[in-house]
């Protein structure tokens, strides 16, 4: 259910429609008010026959201006007395200025003003054959009128005069630089007219056509002239289907007259231009239901966008009002919205029809129509509009007519008019034949004495009816004098108390023009005191944003400190630990050797306490064969006889070591230039993620990150870094990586070093064991070594180190 101020049938009259909804609209009209009336509803909803009519039945547009001519009809000007401007407003001419343009207008080729003396389109005569009559009842008689019509359409999105007489240009494809049509869809559409502001704020179409008429059959056989130029199309919906809004505006320029009540005043602030916008919008449509393709898509398409763009302007409006907000009404997003943009903020009353079909089919579009106009209800635009003071005694009209007829009353006494025709009697005439006639005089007998006694007897008749004449006349002049005194003296007074009545008023009005210096002059202290404390909450504003920033600057300094913190911390545990491990090992190796050399010491002893004891138990006769172990001592000891040492020192760093917490993941980023080096000891990252380039998917789901970089060192050597860094998820929700550490993996070729053989004569007493252990130290001079940090990744670096 929804709610309206009023509401139609189905069988409802034109005659009964105007009197409620636009009757109103040109009484504002006429009294110098601005308004605006559109229909608005679902396409084939009845739209244009509510605006138009139908024959025998005008609608509304036929009616408002019949309405307008039969009010103003005894007071228009003249043709071209009133001339527009091109800024939206109007300049006034005198009556030789009018003529002459009247006759320039006439020696052009061009077509002329329609003129309401000929015989009308018997295609719309119908049409504004309104029997009822209607006019306003209170116009201002002195004052003189000129109506302006014009007609344009929004098509498009582009502004369009319908009243043009250049030839109208479809829509034309766009050409490319080979002379064919580009096969895009892409199309140049005709030249678009533009929007401007006057000085008053009002929105008007610049060089727009405007066509002074003075009778309804004029303004409406203007109306059809561009109703036949108006873009229709024949869709699922609607066979004549508006695939534009149109807009025809009635502007109606009124002056007073001079104090004599006679010509026009020439002075520009006296004259009042107000106007009234019918507009015919295009009905909104589901392009699925219409089945529109190419060219009618794109009109539907931007007939919705249009009109969304008003239901967003009114909701704004609405919003602002009941909430005291002070939101940005879109406007410009549309044309028609543009146009029309001062009426919405008050400058004129706005009336809307809504047009109801009541098909099954249109039933969901239908509701939103109806929703958006009872939202409407709720914005109140309405403003009155203050009409200058002329400052002249009303009546003046009325008393001129009066002065023109009586001037020629009193030339008809005198003899009648200059030029008037031999056969007219004049009064002198008539009043002779009023007397006695004369007797005849003539005397043909000497003793004839009854000629001269009538002729005696008529002259005195003749002579008293004059002497009665004077006597009247003189009471007359008398009379006439003293009402002339009279009326002077009522003339005088009703001056002095004019004089009283407008020294009141002047005194009102210098009360108020104090009051209003006042009013102005607080309201630009306010104005300087807000435009203060704005750049103040400006400056307040601007400090906020800076200690923010500075604030989550250093936010991010104490995380990037505490993190390098822990890390360092991170660092110096396994370097501790390492170095314990290393020492321990170190220690261990050294217990090892030490228990071997004591160990060869005692073997050494045990053999020459056997030789020894061998040559004293055996005979002395006897040269026995010189034993296999002192044979075999003399040759070169063989190296696998000298005991290795420990062999978890070497071995220990072959197993990379295993991350400090379990559940990281790595991003191991490997650059496809990347060169494998195919050595024994290759660093390995467990449950990593291989990448040739870092992507946000892989480092979303890591929280560590390895960039292997590999670059030839001084030595002509592969030198490979271990790059690792930290993934951490940023403000944006992306990802960044902040690094920590770098290890380096160099390559040496052991070939270069020289081995040092064992010396040919041991010495049997303890030196033979000595050289043949420096020469597996020397062996095993390269060794592999656990660096710092290498608890967080999978980090090695190979390094010689001679012992």
């Amino acid at each position: 259910q929804y709610s309206f101020k009023e509401v139609f049938g189905t069988l409802v009259v034109q005659k009964e429609l105007f009197d409620v909804v636009a009757k109103p609209l040109v009484e504002d009209l006429i009294r110098g008010k601005n308004g605006l009336l559109f229909t608005y509803g679902v396409t084939g909803s009845g739209k244009t026959h509510t605006m138009t009519g139908s024959p025998g039945d005008g609608g509304l547009l036929p009616r408002c201006l019949a309405m307008i001519f039969n009010s103003i009809g005894p007071f228009q000007a003249k043709r071209f007395v009133f001339k527009l401007d091109d800024k939206n407003g109007v300049d006034v001419q005198s009556e030789v200025e009018a003529l002459l343009e009247r006759q320039r207008r006439e020696a052009l080729p061009v077509p002329k003003t329609p003129s309401g003396k000929r015989q009308l389109d018997p295609e719309f005569a119908d049409m504004i054959d309104v029997q009822d009559h209607c006019r306003v009842e209170e116009v201002d008689e002195d004052n003189v009128y000129g109506v302006f019509v014009s007609y344009i359409e929004i098509y498009n999105n582009y502004i369009y005069d319908l009243l043009e007489e250049a030839p109208f240009e479809s829509i034309k494809p766009k050409w490319n630089s080979c002379n064919t049509p580009v096969r895009n869809g892409d199309f140049v559409p005709p030249q678009s007219k533009i929007l401007r502001e006057d000085q008053n704020h009002n929105m008007y179409v610049t060089g727009c056509t405007e066509v002074e008429v003075k009778s309804t059959e004029e303004a409406f056989e203007v109306f059809w002239r561009g109703q036949k130029k108006r873009r229709i199309a024949n869709t699922q919906l609607n066979r004549e289907s508006s695939r534009s809004h149109s807009v025809f505006i009635i502007k109606l320029a009124q002056a007073p007259l001079d104090a004599d009540g006679d010509n026009v005043l020439q002075e520009k602030e006296q004259i009042t231009l107000s106007q009234l916008s019918l507009v015919d919008l295009a009905g909104s449509e589901r392009t699925n239901r219409t089945k529109a393709e190419g060219n009618r898509l794109r009109e539907a398409g931007n007939i919705n966008q249009s009109l969304m763009t008003l239901r967003t302007c009114i909701e704004v409006l609405r919003e602002n009002q009941l909430y005291g907000t002070n939101k940005m009404v879109p406007y410009r997003d549309s044309k028609l919205t543009h146009l029309f943009k001062n009426y919405f903020d008050g400058e004129g009353k706005v009336r809307m029809i809504v047009c109801v079909n009541p098909k099954a089919e249109d039933y969901e579009e239908s509701l939103q129509v109806m929703r958006f106009a009872e939202m409407t209800q709720e914005v109140e635009v309405a403003r009155p509009v203050d009409r200058p003071l002329c400052g002249l005694t009303p009546g003046r009209r009325l008393r001129n007519q009066a002065f023109r007829e009586e001037l020629s009353r009193k030339l008809e006494l005198r003899g009648g008019p200059i030029g008037a025709e031999p056969e007219e009697r004049s009064a002198a005439e008539l009043f002779f034949q009023s007397f006695p006639p004369l007797p005849p005089c003539e005397l043909l007998d000497i003793n004839d004495d009854q000629t001269l006694p009538k002729l005696i007897e008529a002259l005195e008749q003749r002579h008293k009816m004059r002497q009665m004449l004077a006597e009247e006349f003189a009471k007359n002049v008398l009379a006439f004098k003293t009402m002339l005194q009279e009326f002077d003296s009522s003339v005088a007074s009703k001056e002095n108390y004019i004089q009283g009545k407008l020294a009141e008023k002047e005194k009102t009005i210098t009360g108020q023009r104090t009051e209003l210096e006042r009013l102005e002059k607080k309201i630009k202290t306010l104005e300087y005191k807000i435009e203060i404390l704005e750049k103040t909450a400006t400056i307040y504003e601007e400090d906020k944003r800076n200690l923010q920033q500075e604030l989550e600057s250093k936010s991010q300094k104490l995380q990037r400190q505490a993190s390098d913190k822990r890390r360092l911390e991170a660092r110096l545990q396994g370097m501790v630990a390492e170095t314990s491990l290393k020492w321990e090992k170190e220690c261990e190796r050294r217990v090892a050797a030490k228990q071997l050399e004591m160990q060869n010491k005692l073997w050494v002893k045990d053999e020459k306490l056997k030789q020894l004891k061998a040559i004293v138990t055996e005979p002395r006769a006897e040269r026995p064969e010189r034993p296999s172990r002192e044979r075999e001592r003399e040759k070169p000891l063989p190296r696998s006889v000298s005991p290795s040492p420990a062999p978890s020192a070497p071995a220990a760093p072959l197993r990379p070591r295993r991350s400090r917490s379990a559940g990281e993941r790595w991003v191991d980023h490997r650059p496809p230039s990347h060169v494998p080096t195919e050595t024994l000891l290759q660093p390995r990252v467990p449950r990593a993620i291989t990448v040739g380039a870092p992507s946000e998917k892989a480092l979303a789901r890591c929280d560590r990150y390895l960039l292997t970089h590999q670059e030839l060192a001084s030595d002509g050597e592969i030198q490979t870094k271990l790059i690792k860094g930290d993934v951490f998820k940023t403000r944006g929700g992306g990802q960044a990586v902040q690094f920590t550490d770098i290890e380096t993996l160099k390559q040496e070729s052991p070939t270069g070093r020289k081995r040092r053989s064992s010396p040919p004569d041991p010495d049997p007493a303890g030196d033979g064991a000595d050289s043949e252990w420096t020469d597996v130290e020397t062996r095993c001079s390269v060794a592999v070594e656990m660096r710092a940090g290498s608890a967080l990744g999978p980090g090695y670096q190979h390094h010689g180190q001679p012992k």
